[in-house]
């Protein structure tokens, strides 16, 4: 198979930009709930990192007045994903997101566990952790304290 075949030599998602009704509202949420940090900000716009990266930024924020909510029955982007180091960590971001009220599901795919939550503005995404020779498996419901006390770690 040639290189063109099998791809455009892609090897990580660097950035994503949304476009948010509230850039403020979007601003707080991703820094407070799901823990990105501000490198720009502008009237009607923010670029958020990860902290501790290198990186200018890896989320866009861009506002735009009267965005609708999205439309569950259309064509769009699903979510987006970002992964913790630890497990405690997932742990940790499942907290916040409950006390957001932002987590709308958990799941087990063997491979990695995930939390799936959505923003102010509805937009879903996704707080996964690797496990380590992870098996693919069929997706079942996530037991995260179960997860925790097998590999004896704590949310500490």
């Amino acid at each position: 198979m040639s290189a063109t075949a099998r791809g455009t030599g892609l090897k990580r998602l660097q950035h994503l930009v949304l476009w948010v009704s509230d850039v403020e509202r979007s601003v707080r949420f991703y820094c407070d709930v799901v823990g990105f940090e501000v490198t720009k900000r502008y009237p009607n716009a923010a670029f958020l990192k990860i902290p501790g990266s290198a990186d200018d930024h890896h989320l866009g924020l861009f506002e735009q007045a009267g965005v609708a909510r999205p439309d569950e029955r259309v064509a769009r982007m699903y979510h987006a994903a970002w992964e913790v180091d630890e497990l405690p960590d997932l742990a940790r971001a499942r907290k916040r997101l409950i006390e957001a009220r932002a987590l709308v599901g958990s799941s087990d795919h063997g491979v990695s566990l995930s939390l799936y939550a959505k923003d102010p503005d509805g937009l879903e995404f996704e707080i996964f952790w690797t496990v380590p020779d992870g098996v693919p498996a069929r997706t079942s419901e996530l037991n995260l304290e179960g997860e925790l006390a097998r590999r004896g770690l704590t949310m500490a």
